[in-house]
Protein backbone atom coordinates (compact mmCIF):
# COMPACT_ATOMS: atom_id res chain seq x y z
CA UNK A 1 0.00 0.00 0.00
CA UNK A 2 1.41 3.39 -1.00
CA UNK A 3 1.95 6.04 1.61
CA UNK A 4 -0.50 8.91 1.70
CA UNK A 5 0.88 12.05 0.10
CA UNK A 6 0.81 15.04 2.43
CA UNK A 7 1.52 18.52 1.10
CA UNK A 8 2.31 21.31 3.55
CA UNK A 9 1.52 24.73 2.11
CA UNK A 10 3.17 27.54 4.09
CA UNK A 11 3.26 31.26 3.41
CA UNK A 12 5.69 34.03 4.33
CA UNK A 13 8.04 31.99 6.50
CA UNK A 14 11.82 32.32 6.38
CA UNK A 15 13.00 30.22 9.31
CA UNK A 16 10.78 28.07 11.52
CA UNK A 17 11.98 25.56 14.08
CA UNK A 18 8.50 24.06 14.19
CA UNK A 19 8.49 23.05 10.51
CA UNK A 20 12.10 21.91 10.66
CA UNK A 21 11.19 19.63 13.57
CA UNK A 22 8.16 18.27 11.72
CA UNK A 23 10.17 17.62 8.58
CA UNK A 24 12.80 15.70 10.57
CA UNK A 25 10.29 13.76 12.69
CA UNK A 26 9.10 10.18 12.28
CA UNK A 27 6.05 11.48 10.43
CA UNK A 28 7.87 10.42 7.25
CA UNK A 29 7.72 6.77 8.27
CA UNK A 30 4.01 6.64 7.47
CA UNK A 31 3.40 9.60 5.18
CA UNK A 32 5.12 10.98 2.06
CA UNK A 33 5.98 14.61 2.74
CA UNK A 34 5.98 17.47 0.23
CA UNK A 35 6.23 21.21 0.84
CA UNK A 36 4.97 24.19 -1.14
CA UNK A 37 6.36 27.49 0.14
CA UNK A 38 4.74 30.80 -0.79
CA UNK A 39 7.62 33.25 -0.43
CA UNK A 40 9.17 36.12 -2.40
CA UNK A 41 12.40 34.14 -2.75
CA UNK A 42 14.50 31.35 -1.31
CA UNK A 43 14.22 30.97 2.46
CA UNK A 44 16.12 29.31 5.28
CA UNK A 45 13.31 26.73 5.49
CA UNK A 46 13.60 25.89 1.78
CA UNK A 47 17.35 25.36 2.15
CA UNK A 48 16.80 23.15 5.18
CA UNK A 49 14.24 20.96 3.36
CA UNK A 50 16.54 20.54 0.36
CA UNK A 51 19.37 19.47 2.66
CA UNK A 52 17.03 16.83 4.11
CA UNK A 53 16.05 15.69 0.59
CA UNK A 54 12.41 16.53 1.20
CA UNK A 55 10.58 17.65 -1.96
CA UNK A 56 9.92 21.39 -1.84
CA UNK A 57 8.48 23.80 -4.40
CA UNK A 58 8.90 27.55 -4.19
CA UNK A 59 5.92 29.49 -5.49
CA UNK A 60 7.03 33.10 -5.70
CA UNK A 61 4.57 35.14 -3.72
CA UNK A 62 4.71 38.73 -2.56
CA UNK A 63 1.08 39.48 -1.68
CA UNK A 64 -2.38 39.91 -3.15
CA UNK A 65 -1.13 40.88 -6.60
CA UNK A 66 0.50 37.49 -7.02
CA UNK A 67 -2.36 35.48 -5.47
CA UNK A 68 -4.02 34.42 -8.75
CA UNK A 69 -0.75 33.22 -10.24
CA UNK A 70 0.15 31.42 -7.01
CA UNK A 71 -3.27 29.74 -6.93
CA UNK A 72 -2.79 28.43 -10.48
CA UNK A 73 0.67 27.06 -9.72
CA UNK A 74 -0.46 25.39 -6.49
CA UNK A 75 -3.56 23.92 -8.16
CA UNK A 76 -1.58 22.20 -10.92
CA UNK A 77 1.12 21.08 -8.48
CA UNK A 78 -1.50 19.36 -6.31
CA UNK A 79 -2.97 17.66 -9.39
CA UNK A 80 0.48 16.48 -10.46
CA UNK A 81 1.33 15.15 -6.99
CA UNK A 82 -2.06 13.47 -6.60
CA UNK A 83 -2.14 14.79 -3.06
CA UNK A 84 -4.21 12.94 -0.48
CA UNK A 85 -3.86 15.57 2.25
CA UNK A 86 -3.15 19.29 2.19
CA UNK A 87 -2.24 21.11 5.40
CA UNK A 88 -2.01 24.91 5.11
CA UNK A 89 -0.38 27.31 7.54
CA UNK A 90 -0.97 31.09 7.79
CA UNK A 91 -3.54 33.26 6.09
CA UNK A 92 -2.15 33.55 2.54
CA UNK A 93 -1.44 29.82 2.41
CA UNK A 94 -4.93 29.14 3.75
CA UNK A 95 -6.56 31.21 1.01
CA UNK A 96 -4.37 29.96 -1.84
CA UNK A 97 -3.78 26.39 -0.67
CA UNK A 98 -7.16 25.38 0.68
CA UNK A 99 -9.06 26.87 -2.28
CA UNK A 100 -6.68 25.16 -4.74
CA UNK A 101 -7.04 21.87 -2.85
CA UNK A 102 -10.84 22.30 -2.82
CA UNK A 103 -11.00 22.70 -6.61
CA UNK A 104 -8.41 19.95 -7.12
CA UNK A 105 -10.66 17.67 -5.03
CA UNK A 106 -7.99 16.79 -2.51
CA UNK A 107 -9.94 14.61 -0.05
CA UNK A 108 -8.35 15.92 3.18
CA UNK A 109 -8.03 19.70 3.41
CA UNK A 110 -6.66 20.90 6.73
CA UNK A 111 -5.49 24.26 7.99
CA UNK A 112 -4.01 25.29 11.31
CA UNK A 113 -5.61 28.37 12.80
CA UNK A 114 -2.58 30.39 13.91
CA UNK A 115 -4.49 33.57 14.73
CA UNK A 116 -7.10 34.03 17.39
CA UNK A 117 -9.48 36.99 17.62
CA UNK A 118 -7.31 39.35 15.56
CA UNK A 119 -9.64 39.66 12.57
CA UNK A 120 -12.70 40.13 14.73
CA UNK A 121 -11.18 43.15 16.45
CA UNK A 122 -8.63 44.62 14.01
CA UNK A 123 -9.51 43.46 10.47
CA UNK A 124 -13.24 42.64 10.10
CA UNK A 125 -12.84 41.86 6.39
CA UNK A 126 -10.52 39.04 7.40
CA UNK A 127 -13.40 37.28 9.16
CA UNK A 128 -14.95 36.61 5.74
CA UNK A 129 -11.69 35.10 4.54
CA UNK A 130 -11.60 32.90 7.63
CA UNK A 131 -15.17 31.74 7.15
CA UNK A 132 -14.50 30.89 3.50
CA UNK A 133 -11.47 28.81 4.46
CA UNK A 134 -13.45 27.20 7.29
CA UNK A 135 -16.08 26.12 4.76
CA UNK A 136 -13.62 24.66 2.23
CA UNK A 137 -11.61 22.76 4.86
CA UNK A 138 -12.46 19.27 6.00
CA UNK A 139 -10.61 19.73 9.31
CA UNK A 140 -9.29 22.68 11.29
CA UNK A 141 -6.48 22.43 13.82
CA UNK A 142 -7.12 24.67 16.82
CA UNK A 143 -3.84 25.25 18.67
CA UNK A 144 -5.51 26.27 21.94
CA UNK A 145 -8.88 26.20 23.67
CA UNK A 146 -9.16 29.94 23.05
CA UNK A 147 -8.96 29.35 19.28
CA UNK A 148 -11.43 26.46 19.57
CA UNK A 149 -13.87 28.77 21.36
CA UNK A 150 -13.58 31.51 18.72
CA UNK A 151 -14.16 29.04 15.88
CA UNK A 152 -17.27 27.61 17.53
CA UNK A 153 -18.81 30.70 19.12
CA UNK A 154 -17.85 33.50 16.73
CA UNK A 155 -17.57 31.66 13.41
CA UNK A 156 -20.14 28.89 13.93
CA UNK A 157 -17.80 26.05 12.98
CA UNK A 158 -19.05 22.60 13.93
CA UNK A 159 -17.06 21.10 16.79
CA UNK A 160 -16.76 17.87 14.80
CA UNK A 161 -14.63 19.74 12.27
CA UNK A 162 -12.09 20.95 14.86
CA UNK A 163 -9.13 19.08 16.32
CA UNK A 164 -7.40 20.60 19.35
CA UNK A 165 -3.68 19.98 18.87
CA UNK A 166 -1.16 22.03 20.82
CA UNK A 167 2.19 23.01 19.32
CA UNK A 168 5.01 20.61 20.17
CA UNK A 169 8.61 21.49 20.97
CA UNK A 170 12.08 19.95 21.19
CA UNK A 171 12.20 21.13 24.77
CA UNK A 172 15.74 19.98 25.46
CA UNK A 173 16.99 22.46 22.84
CA UNK A 174 15.87 25.28 25.13
CA UNK A 175 17.19 23.76 28.33
CA UNK A 176 20.66 22.73 27.17
CA UNK A 177 22.51 25.62 25.54
CA UNK A 178 26.29 26.00 25.43
CA UNK A 179 27.69 29.09 27.14
CA UNK A 180 29.58 29.91 23.95
CA UNK A 181 26.30 30.32 22.04
CA UNK A 182 24.89 32.56 24.75
CA UNK A 183 27.99 34.74 24.60
CA UNK A 184 27.79 34.87 20.78
CA UNK A 185 24.20 36.12 20.97
CA UNK A 186 25.17 38.74 23.55
CA UNK A 187 28.07 40.02 21.43
CA UNK A 188 26.19 39.88 18.14
CA UNK A 189 23.42 42.05 19.54
CA UNK A 190 25.76 44.30 21.55
CA UNK A 191 24.12 43.61 24.90
CA UNK A 192 26.25 45.22 27.66
CA UNK A 193 28.32 42.56 29.40
CA UNK A 194 27.87 43.50 33.06
CA UNK A 195 24.27 44.69 33.08
CA UNK A 196 21.97 43.26 35.74
CA UNK A 197 19.19 42.33 35.68
CA UNK A 198 18.53 41.59 32.02
CA UNK A 199 14.79 41.86 31.45
CA UNK A 200 13.75 39.97 28.32
CA UNK A 201 10.80 40.45 25.96
CA UNK A 202 10.28 38.52 22.72
CA UNK A 203 7.23 39.96 20.99
CA UNK A 204 6.39 41.82 17.81
CA UNK A 205 5.56 45.49 18.22
CA UNK A 206 1.76 45.18 18.22
CA UNK A 207 -0.43 47.05 20.68
CA UNK A 208 -2.09 43.83 21.87
CA UNK A 209 1.28 42.39 22.92
CA UNK A 210 1.31 44.84 25.84
CA UNK A 211 4.87 46.13 25.50
CA UNK A 212 3.55 49.60 26.30
CA UNK A 213 2.98 48.36 29.86
CA UNK A 214 6.39 46.72 30.22
CA UNK A 215 8.49 49.78 29.35
CA UNK A 216 7.09 51.96 32.19
CA UNK A 217 7.66 49.08 34.63
CA UNK A 218 11.26 48.88 33.45
CA UNK A 219 11.69 52.64 33.79
CA UNK A 220 10.66 52.35 37.44
CA UNK A 221 12.98 49.35 37.89
CA UNK A 222 15.95 51.53 36.91
CA UNK A 223 15.42 53.53 40.10
CA UNK A 224 16.36 50.46 42.15
CA UNK A 225 18.60 48.74 39.62
CA UNK A 226 20.39 51.44 37.58
CA UNK A 227 22.42 48.78 35.71
CA UNK A 228 19.26 46.97 34.54
CA UNK A 229 18.92 46.36 30.80
CA UNK A 230 15.80 45.75 28.71
CA UNK A 231 16.07 43.46 25.67
CA UNK A 232 13.26 43.71 23.11
CA UNK A 233 13.46 40.98 20.46
CA UNK A 234 11.31 40.63 17.32
CA UNK A 235 11.44 44.42 17.53
CA UNK A 236 9.33 45.40 14.55
CA UNK A 237 5.66 45.83 13.77
CA UNK A 238 2.91 48.34 13.22
CA UNK A 239 3.18 49.65 16.81
CA UNK A 240 6.89 50.41 16.55
CA UNK A 241 6.44 54.17 16.52
CA UNK A 242 4.53 54.13 19.81
CA UNK A 243 7.04 51.78 21.43
CA UNK A 244 9.91 54.00 20.29
CA UNK A 245 8.26 57.00 21.96
CA UNK A 246 8.23 55.07 25.24
CA UNK A 247 11.81 53.91 24.79
CA UNK A 248 12.86 57.53 24.28
CA UNK A 249 12.00 58.12 27.96
CA UNK A 250 14.70 55.61 28.99
CA UNK A 251 18.45 56.18 29.22
CA UNK A 252 19.90 55.55 25.77
CA UNK A 253 22.09 52.59 26.77
CA UNK A 254 19.53 50.89 29.03
CA UNK A 255 17.82 48.89 26.27
CA UNK A 256 18.58 46.84 23.17
CA UNK A 257 16.27 46.28 20.20
CA UNK A 258 16.79 43.06 18.25
CA UNK A 259 14.86 42.79 15.01
CA UNK A 260 15.57 39.09 14.53
CA UNK A 261 17.70 36.47 16.22
CA UNK A 262 18.09 32.98 14.77
CA UNK A 263 19.39 31.40 17.98
CA UNK A 264 16.31 31.90 20.12
CA UNK A 265 17.24 29.25 22.75
CA UNK A 266 20.51 31.09 23.47
CA UNK A 267 18.68 34.42 23.60
CA UNK A 268 16.35 33.17 26.33
CA UNK A 269 19.36 32.09 28.36
CA UNK A 270 20.57 35.69 28.49
CA UNK A 271 17.55 36.79 30.47
CA UNK A 272 17.38 37.03 34.25
CA UNK A 273 13.62 37.64 34.09
CA UNK A 274 11.25 37.17 31.17
CA UNK A 275 8.06 39.19 30.64
CA UNK A 276 5.16 38.56 28.26
CA UNK A 277 1.97 40.54 28.89
CA UNK A 278 -0.72 40.48 26.16
CA UNK A 279 -3.61 42.83 26.89
CA UNK A 280 -6.40 40.23 27.17
CA UNK A 281 -7.03 36.48 27.30
CA UNK A 282 -7.78 36.01 23.59
CA UNK A 283 -5.16 38.07 21.72
CA UNK A 284 -2.70 35.18 21.59
CA UNK A 285 -3.83 32.17 19.59
CA UNK A 286 -1.19 30.05 21.32
CA UNK A 287 1.82 32.01 22.49
CA UNK A 288 4.87 29.82 21.86
CA UNK A 289 6.94 32.16 24.00
CA UNK A 290 5.15 30.95 27.16
CA UNK A 291 6.44 27.44 26.52
CA UNK A 292 9.89 28.48 25.30
CA UNK A 293 10.58 30.69 28.32
CA UNK A 294 9.62 27.97 30.80
CA UNK A 295 11.51 25.32 28.84
CA UNK A 296 14.54 27.63 29.13
CA UNK A 297 14.03 27.75 32.92
CA UNK A 298 13.75 31.54 32.95
CA UNK A 299 11.66 32.90 35.84
CA UNK A 300 8.75 34.57 34.07
CA UNK A 301 6.00 37.12 34.47
CA UNK A 302 2.90 36.66 32.33
CA UNK A 303 -0.61 37.75 31.65
CA UNK A 304 -2.80 34.78 30.76
CA UNK A 305 -3.59 34.71 27.04
CA UNK A 306 -3.90 31.90 24.49
CA UNK A 307 -2.53 28.60 25.74
CA UNK A 308 -1.39 30.21 29.00
CA UNK A 309 -5.03 30.19 30.13
CA UNK A 310 -4.81 26.39 30.13
CA UNK A 311 -1.73 25.76 32.24
CA UNK A 312 -0.08 28.84 33.78
CA UNK A 313 -0.66 29.05 37.54
CA UNK A 314 0.29 32.09 39.57
CA UNK A 315 3.23 31.47 41.93
CA UNK A 316 3.42 27.84 40.76
CA UNK A 317 5.11 28.01 37.34
CA UNK A 318 5.16 31.80 36.77
CA UNK A 319 3.97 35.05 38.27
CA UNK A 320 0.67 36.16 36.73
CA UNK A 321 -0.25 39.84 36.63
CA UNK A 322 -3.40 41.67 35.59
CA UNK A 323 -3.79 42.86 32.02
CA UNK A 324 -2.50 46.34 31.19
CA UNK A 325 -0.92 46.89 34.60
CA UNK A 326 2.60 48.33 34.69
CA UNK A 327 2.59 48.54 38.49
CA UNK A 328 2.00 44.83 38.90
CA UNK A 329 4.69 44.02 36.32
CA UNK A 330 7.18 46.12 38.29
CA UNK A 331 6.19 44.52 41.61
CA UNK A 332 6.54 41.05 40.11
CA UNK A 333 10.03 41.80 38.75
CA UNK A 334 11.15 43.03 42.17
CA UNK A 335 9.76 39.89 43.83
CA UNK A 336 11.69 37.64 41.47
CA UNK A 337 14.92 39.54 41.90
CA UNK A 338 14.73 39.58 45.70
CA UNK A 339 13.38 36.07 46.38
CA UNK A 340 15.85 33.32 45.47
CA UNK A 341 13.55 30.49 46.56
CA UNK A 342 10.65 31.80 44.48
CA UNK A 343 12.87 31.99 41.40
CA UNK A 344 14.10 28.41 41.85
CA UNK A 345 10.58 27.09 42.43
CA UNK A 346 9.28 28.75 39.28
CA UNK A 347 12.19 27.45 37.21
CA UNK A 348 11.62 23.84 38.27
CA UNK A 349 7.83 23.91 38.14
CA UNK A 350 7.81 25.83 34.89
CA UNK A 351 9.96 23.29 33.10
CA UNK A 352 7.96 20.38 34.53
CA UNK A 353 4.67 21.92 33.37
CA UNK A 354 5.75 22.30 29.73
CA UNK A 355 7.50 18.92 29.70
CA UNK A 356 4.20 17.32 30.63
CA UNK A 357 2.16 19.00 27.89
CA UNK A 358 4.21 20.16 24.92
CA UNK A 359 6.72 17.51 23.86
CA UNK A 360 7.14 17.38 20.08
CA UNK A 361 6.24 13.69 19.75
CA UNK A 362 2.82 14.30 21.27
CA UNK A 363 2.00 16.76 18.48
CA UNK A 364 3.47 14.52 15.77
CA UNK A 365 1.37 11.56 16.93
CA UNK A 366 -1.81 13.68 16.94
CA UNK A 367 -1.12 15.05 13.46
CA UNK A 368 -0.32 11.59 12.10
CA UNK A 369 -3.64 10.30 13.38
CA UNK A 370 -5.40 13.28 11.81
CA UNK A 371 -3.76 12.71 8.41
CA UNK A 372 -4.42 8.96 8.33
CA UNK A 373 -7.98 8.92 9.70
Amino acid sequence: MRKKKLVYIISKVDKSLAFEWLAASDLQKRIELNFILLNPGESYLETFLKQKNIPVTLVKYSGKKSMARAFTQVFFKLIKLRADVVHAHFLDANLVGISAAFLARVPRRIYTRHHSSFHHFYFPKGVYYDMLVNYMSTKIVAISKVVHQILVEKERVSESKISLIHHGFHLNLFENVDNSRIEEVRKRNKVPEHSYPLLGVIARFEDWKGIQFIVPAFRKLLENYPEAHLILANANGVYEGEVDKLLATLPEKSFTKIRFEYDIPALYKLFDVYVHTPVNNHSEAFGQTYVEALASRVPSIFTASGVATEFIENEVNALVVDYQNSGQIYDAVIRLLENDQLRENLKGNGYASVKKRFELQKMVDSLTQLYLS
